[in-house]
């Protein structure tokens, strides 16, 4: 491994030319990644058009690129570490942009899903490199304001995706949105170049947990195979042999990560009793909203006839008030802890939910579709935050970055298990007109019962003083004396 450059990781100063440049590699990278994930949605209809597929390939199309981006996710940190961040997130954005050509150049429904799990792994290695050029880039004292800096313009990305993916669709083909990942991706590569200091590498080789990855991506897929194409086209012996497959593997994957000296997901993360909550809250919100935000965008154009820039802007309202309530909701966390907000936020989230029960055919905007949107919106900027922050708070710091990966995880296979999942509880099967406003219907009522639930288990779960501001100088992490709770003892660190 070549020696890193002289200058120490962590010298570049945020306020200075070439700190603004690791900004914008950072956030380029991030941000490409979420936007192919947003503005892909929006262009299912004109792939389903263009490439003569039903239901079932969209659902791959989609969970294709989340089965590949959470399973190996985790993997992609702790490559970071062995080879160094900045070489992971250049070879991240090569390998997103090659297999964004093959994707935009897909003859067919099994190629281009094919060619979007190859996408989600160029995703895993760009996610958790993206952030953690923070982390070795800036000194300490500037780092708050860079992962500030870096959420909240990442966060304007995601607001563009559905916009600028409906307008390519629209204005040209679907194919637009993953030829458009190229230039970008170049310009990140050069800022990456130019101004991203090269770190040495902190981590080993021994320390990769490939026989997780490896298990967890096929126990995942084959669950999800049967899970799409036994509703889809009977359940056949392939099925149910995915299905019985599947689920073994991922008892494989528990065990290995169990007897594992350097599993991808420390099982024993899991003793806390806020680590698991939070996560479990996580579990619930983002398999609602994954599962929704796909067959509301699907209805919204195949049955209500919005254009797809149409359908992109119809759920706009959801980004910018996460964008806008954002530092409100962090001062109010600080003020009332995180517990009150992840219970009325994921309630909030399932009335909106509810409220887009009301999608019917000749409906309008204002009516029948803006005042879910709206509720949606703010329940979901009342609980990510805090849910962040309680999921960062209920582990030592040293293990913030693994704590932060799981969750991530837990998110990106949420979707990937919604919209497997969401169409066979709405009873959706290939159906078109009133029998898929029904199905997405019923669908939406099962996201907000979730909702419901995700509220009651951080009500349960989450303790009173976590995500409150300390007053006065109090030891870290501490709330009236009391420490807050550890993920693992010390004695069992590794």
């Amino acid at each position: 491994m070549p020696p890193a450059t002289p200058a120490p990781p962590s010298s570049v100063a945020y306020a200075s030319p070439r700190g603004r440049g690791v900004l914008l590699a950072s956030i380029l990278g991030s941000g490409m990644a979420f936007l192919d994930g947003t503005a892909v949605n929006v262009a299912l209809p004109a792939i389903g058009r263009e490439l003569g597929t039903g239901l079932s390939g969209l659902q791959w199309a989609v969970d294709a690129y989340l089965l590949t981006l959470g399973a190996w996710v985790l993997t992609g940190g702790a490559l970071g570490d062995v080879w160094g961040q900045r070489r992971v997130f250049l070879l991240g954005l090569v390998g997103f942009a090659a297999t964004s050509v093959l994707c935009g150049l897909a003859p067919g429904i099994w190629t281009l899903a094919l060619f979007r799990a190859a996408q989600g792994m160029g995703a895993a290695l760009l996610v958790p490199a993206s952030l953690a050029l923070l982390r070795t880039s800036f000194p300490e004292e500037d780092r708050q304001r860079a992962v500030s800096a870096w959420a909240g313009l990442s966060g304007v990305t995601t607001a563009v995706g559905p916009l600028l993916g409906g307008w390519l669709v629209d204005a040209g083909s679907w194919r637009l949105v993953f030829f458009l990942n190229v230039p970008v991706a170049a310009l990140a590569a050069w800022v990456t170049l130019r101004h991203v200091p090269d770190d040495a590498p902190t981590g080993d080789a021994r320390k990769l947990d490939l026989a997780g990855s490896v298990t967890a991506a096929l126990g995942l897929g084959g669950v999800i195979y049967a899970l799409i194409e036994g509703p889809a086209h009977g359940w056949n012996p392939s099925a149910i042999l995915a299905a019985v497959g599947g689920t073994a593997l991922l008892v494989a994957f528990l065990f290995l990560e169990a007897r594992g000296r350097h599993p991808m997901l420390p099982l024993a993360l899991f003793r806390s009793r806020t680590f698991s909550g939070a996560n479990l809250t996580t579990l619930a919100v983002y398999f609602a909203l994954g599962g929704a935000i796909f067959l509301v965008v699907l209805a919204l154009q195949q049955e209500l006839g919005y254009s797809a820039l149409a359908a992109g802007a119809a759920l706009l309202p959801i980004t910018l008030l996460l964008l806008a309530l954002s530092p409100m909701v962090g001062r109010l966390a600080g003020r009332l802890g995180a517990r009150p907000l992840m219970t009325v936020g994921p309630v909030l989230a399932g009335v909106g939910l509810a409220l887009l029960t009301r999608l019917r055919e000749g409906g309008g905007y204002v009516s029948t579709v803006l005042p879910g949107v709206i509720v949606l919106g703010l329940g979901l900027a009342l609980t990510v935050g805090p849910l962040t922050a309680v999921v960062l708070g209920a582990v030592e710091d040293r293990h913030a970055g693994i704590a932060s990966g799981v969750n991530n995880a837990v998110a990106r296979i949420a979707g990937l298990l919604a919209v497997a999942l969401l169409p066979l509880l709405g009873g959706l099967a290939g159906d078109s007109g009133a029998d898929f406003l029904a199905g997405t219907r019923r669908a939406l009522w099962v996201s907000a019962g979730l909702c419901f639930l995700g509220a009651l288990c951080a009500l349960l779960t989450i303790p009173r003083e976590a995500g409150r501001a300390e007053k006065g100088p109090t030891k870290p992490r501490t709330s009236a004396g009391k420490p807050q709770p550890k993920a693992l003892p010390r004695e069992q660190h590794a």
